[in-house]
């Protein structure tokens, strides 16, 4: 019976050109630009959105915009690309994929209209 042989294996050392370097750490971004970041509005208003807003006196708050924000985001998983969002007082046109308000009106002329090229309601 032959008798096992073992091979030992080289020694991998800080400077063998297989051994692993220290991945150097990216520079984080600081507390305050991350809070920025997560403050700042992700959905946009058109100029056209923004007039009728202005014009209906049609007020959103800040609580609506965000849940309006969460559930175009979660539309767009899920391949929405334009969708009809329905709140108690208003009615908005958004493009769920360049994240955008492209019109809005207050729910009693919404529910005399026709809604065309949209792929998704969200009601809120």
């Amino acid at each position: 019976m032959d008798p096992l042989h073992f091979h030992r294996l080289p020694a991998i050392g800080p400077h063998h050109p297989t051994s692993r370097q220290p991945q150097k750490a990216t520079p984080s971004r600081s507390f305050e630009e991350t809070l920025q970041q997560a403050l700042t509005p992700k959905l946009k208003v058109s100029k056209h959105a923004e007039r009728r807003l202005a014009e209906r006196a049609i007020e959103v708050s800040d609580a609506e915009w965000m849940r309006i924000e969460s559930k175009i985001d979660e539309a767009r998983t899920k391949g929405v690309k334009d969708s009809l969002v329905l709140l108690d007082n208003v009615a908005m046109i958004i493009s769920a994929k360049n994240s955008t308000v492209i019109t809005a009106m207050n729910r009693k002329e919404a529910a005399d209209q026709i809604f065309t090229n949209i792929d998704g309601t969200i009601l809120l």
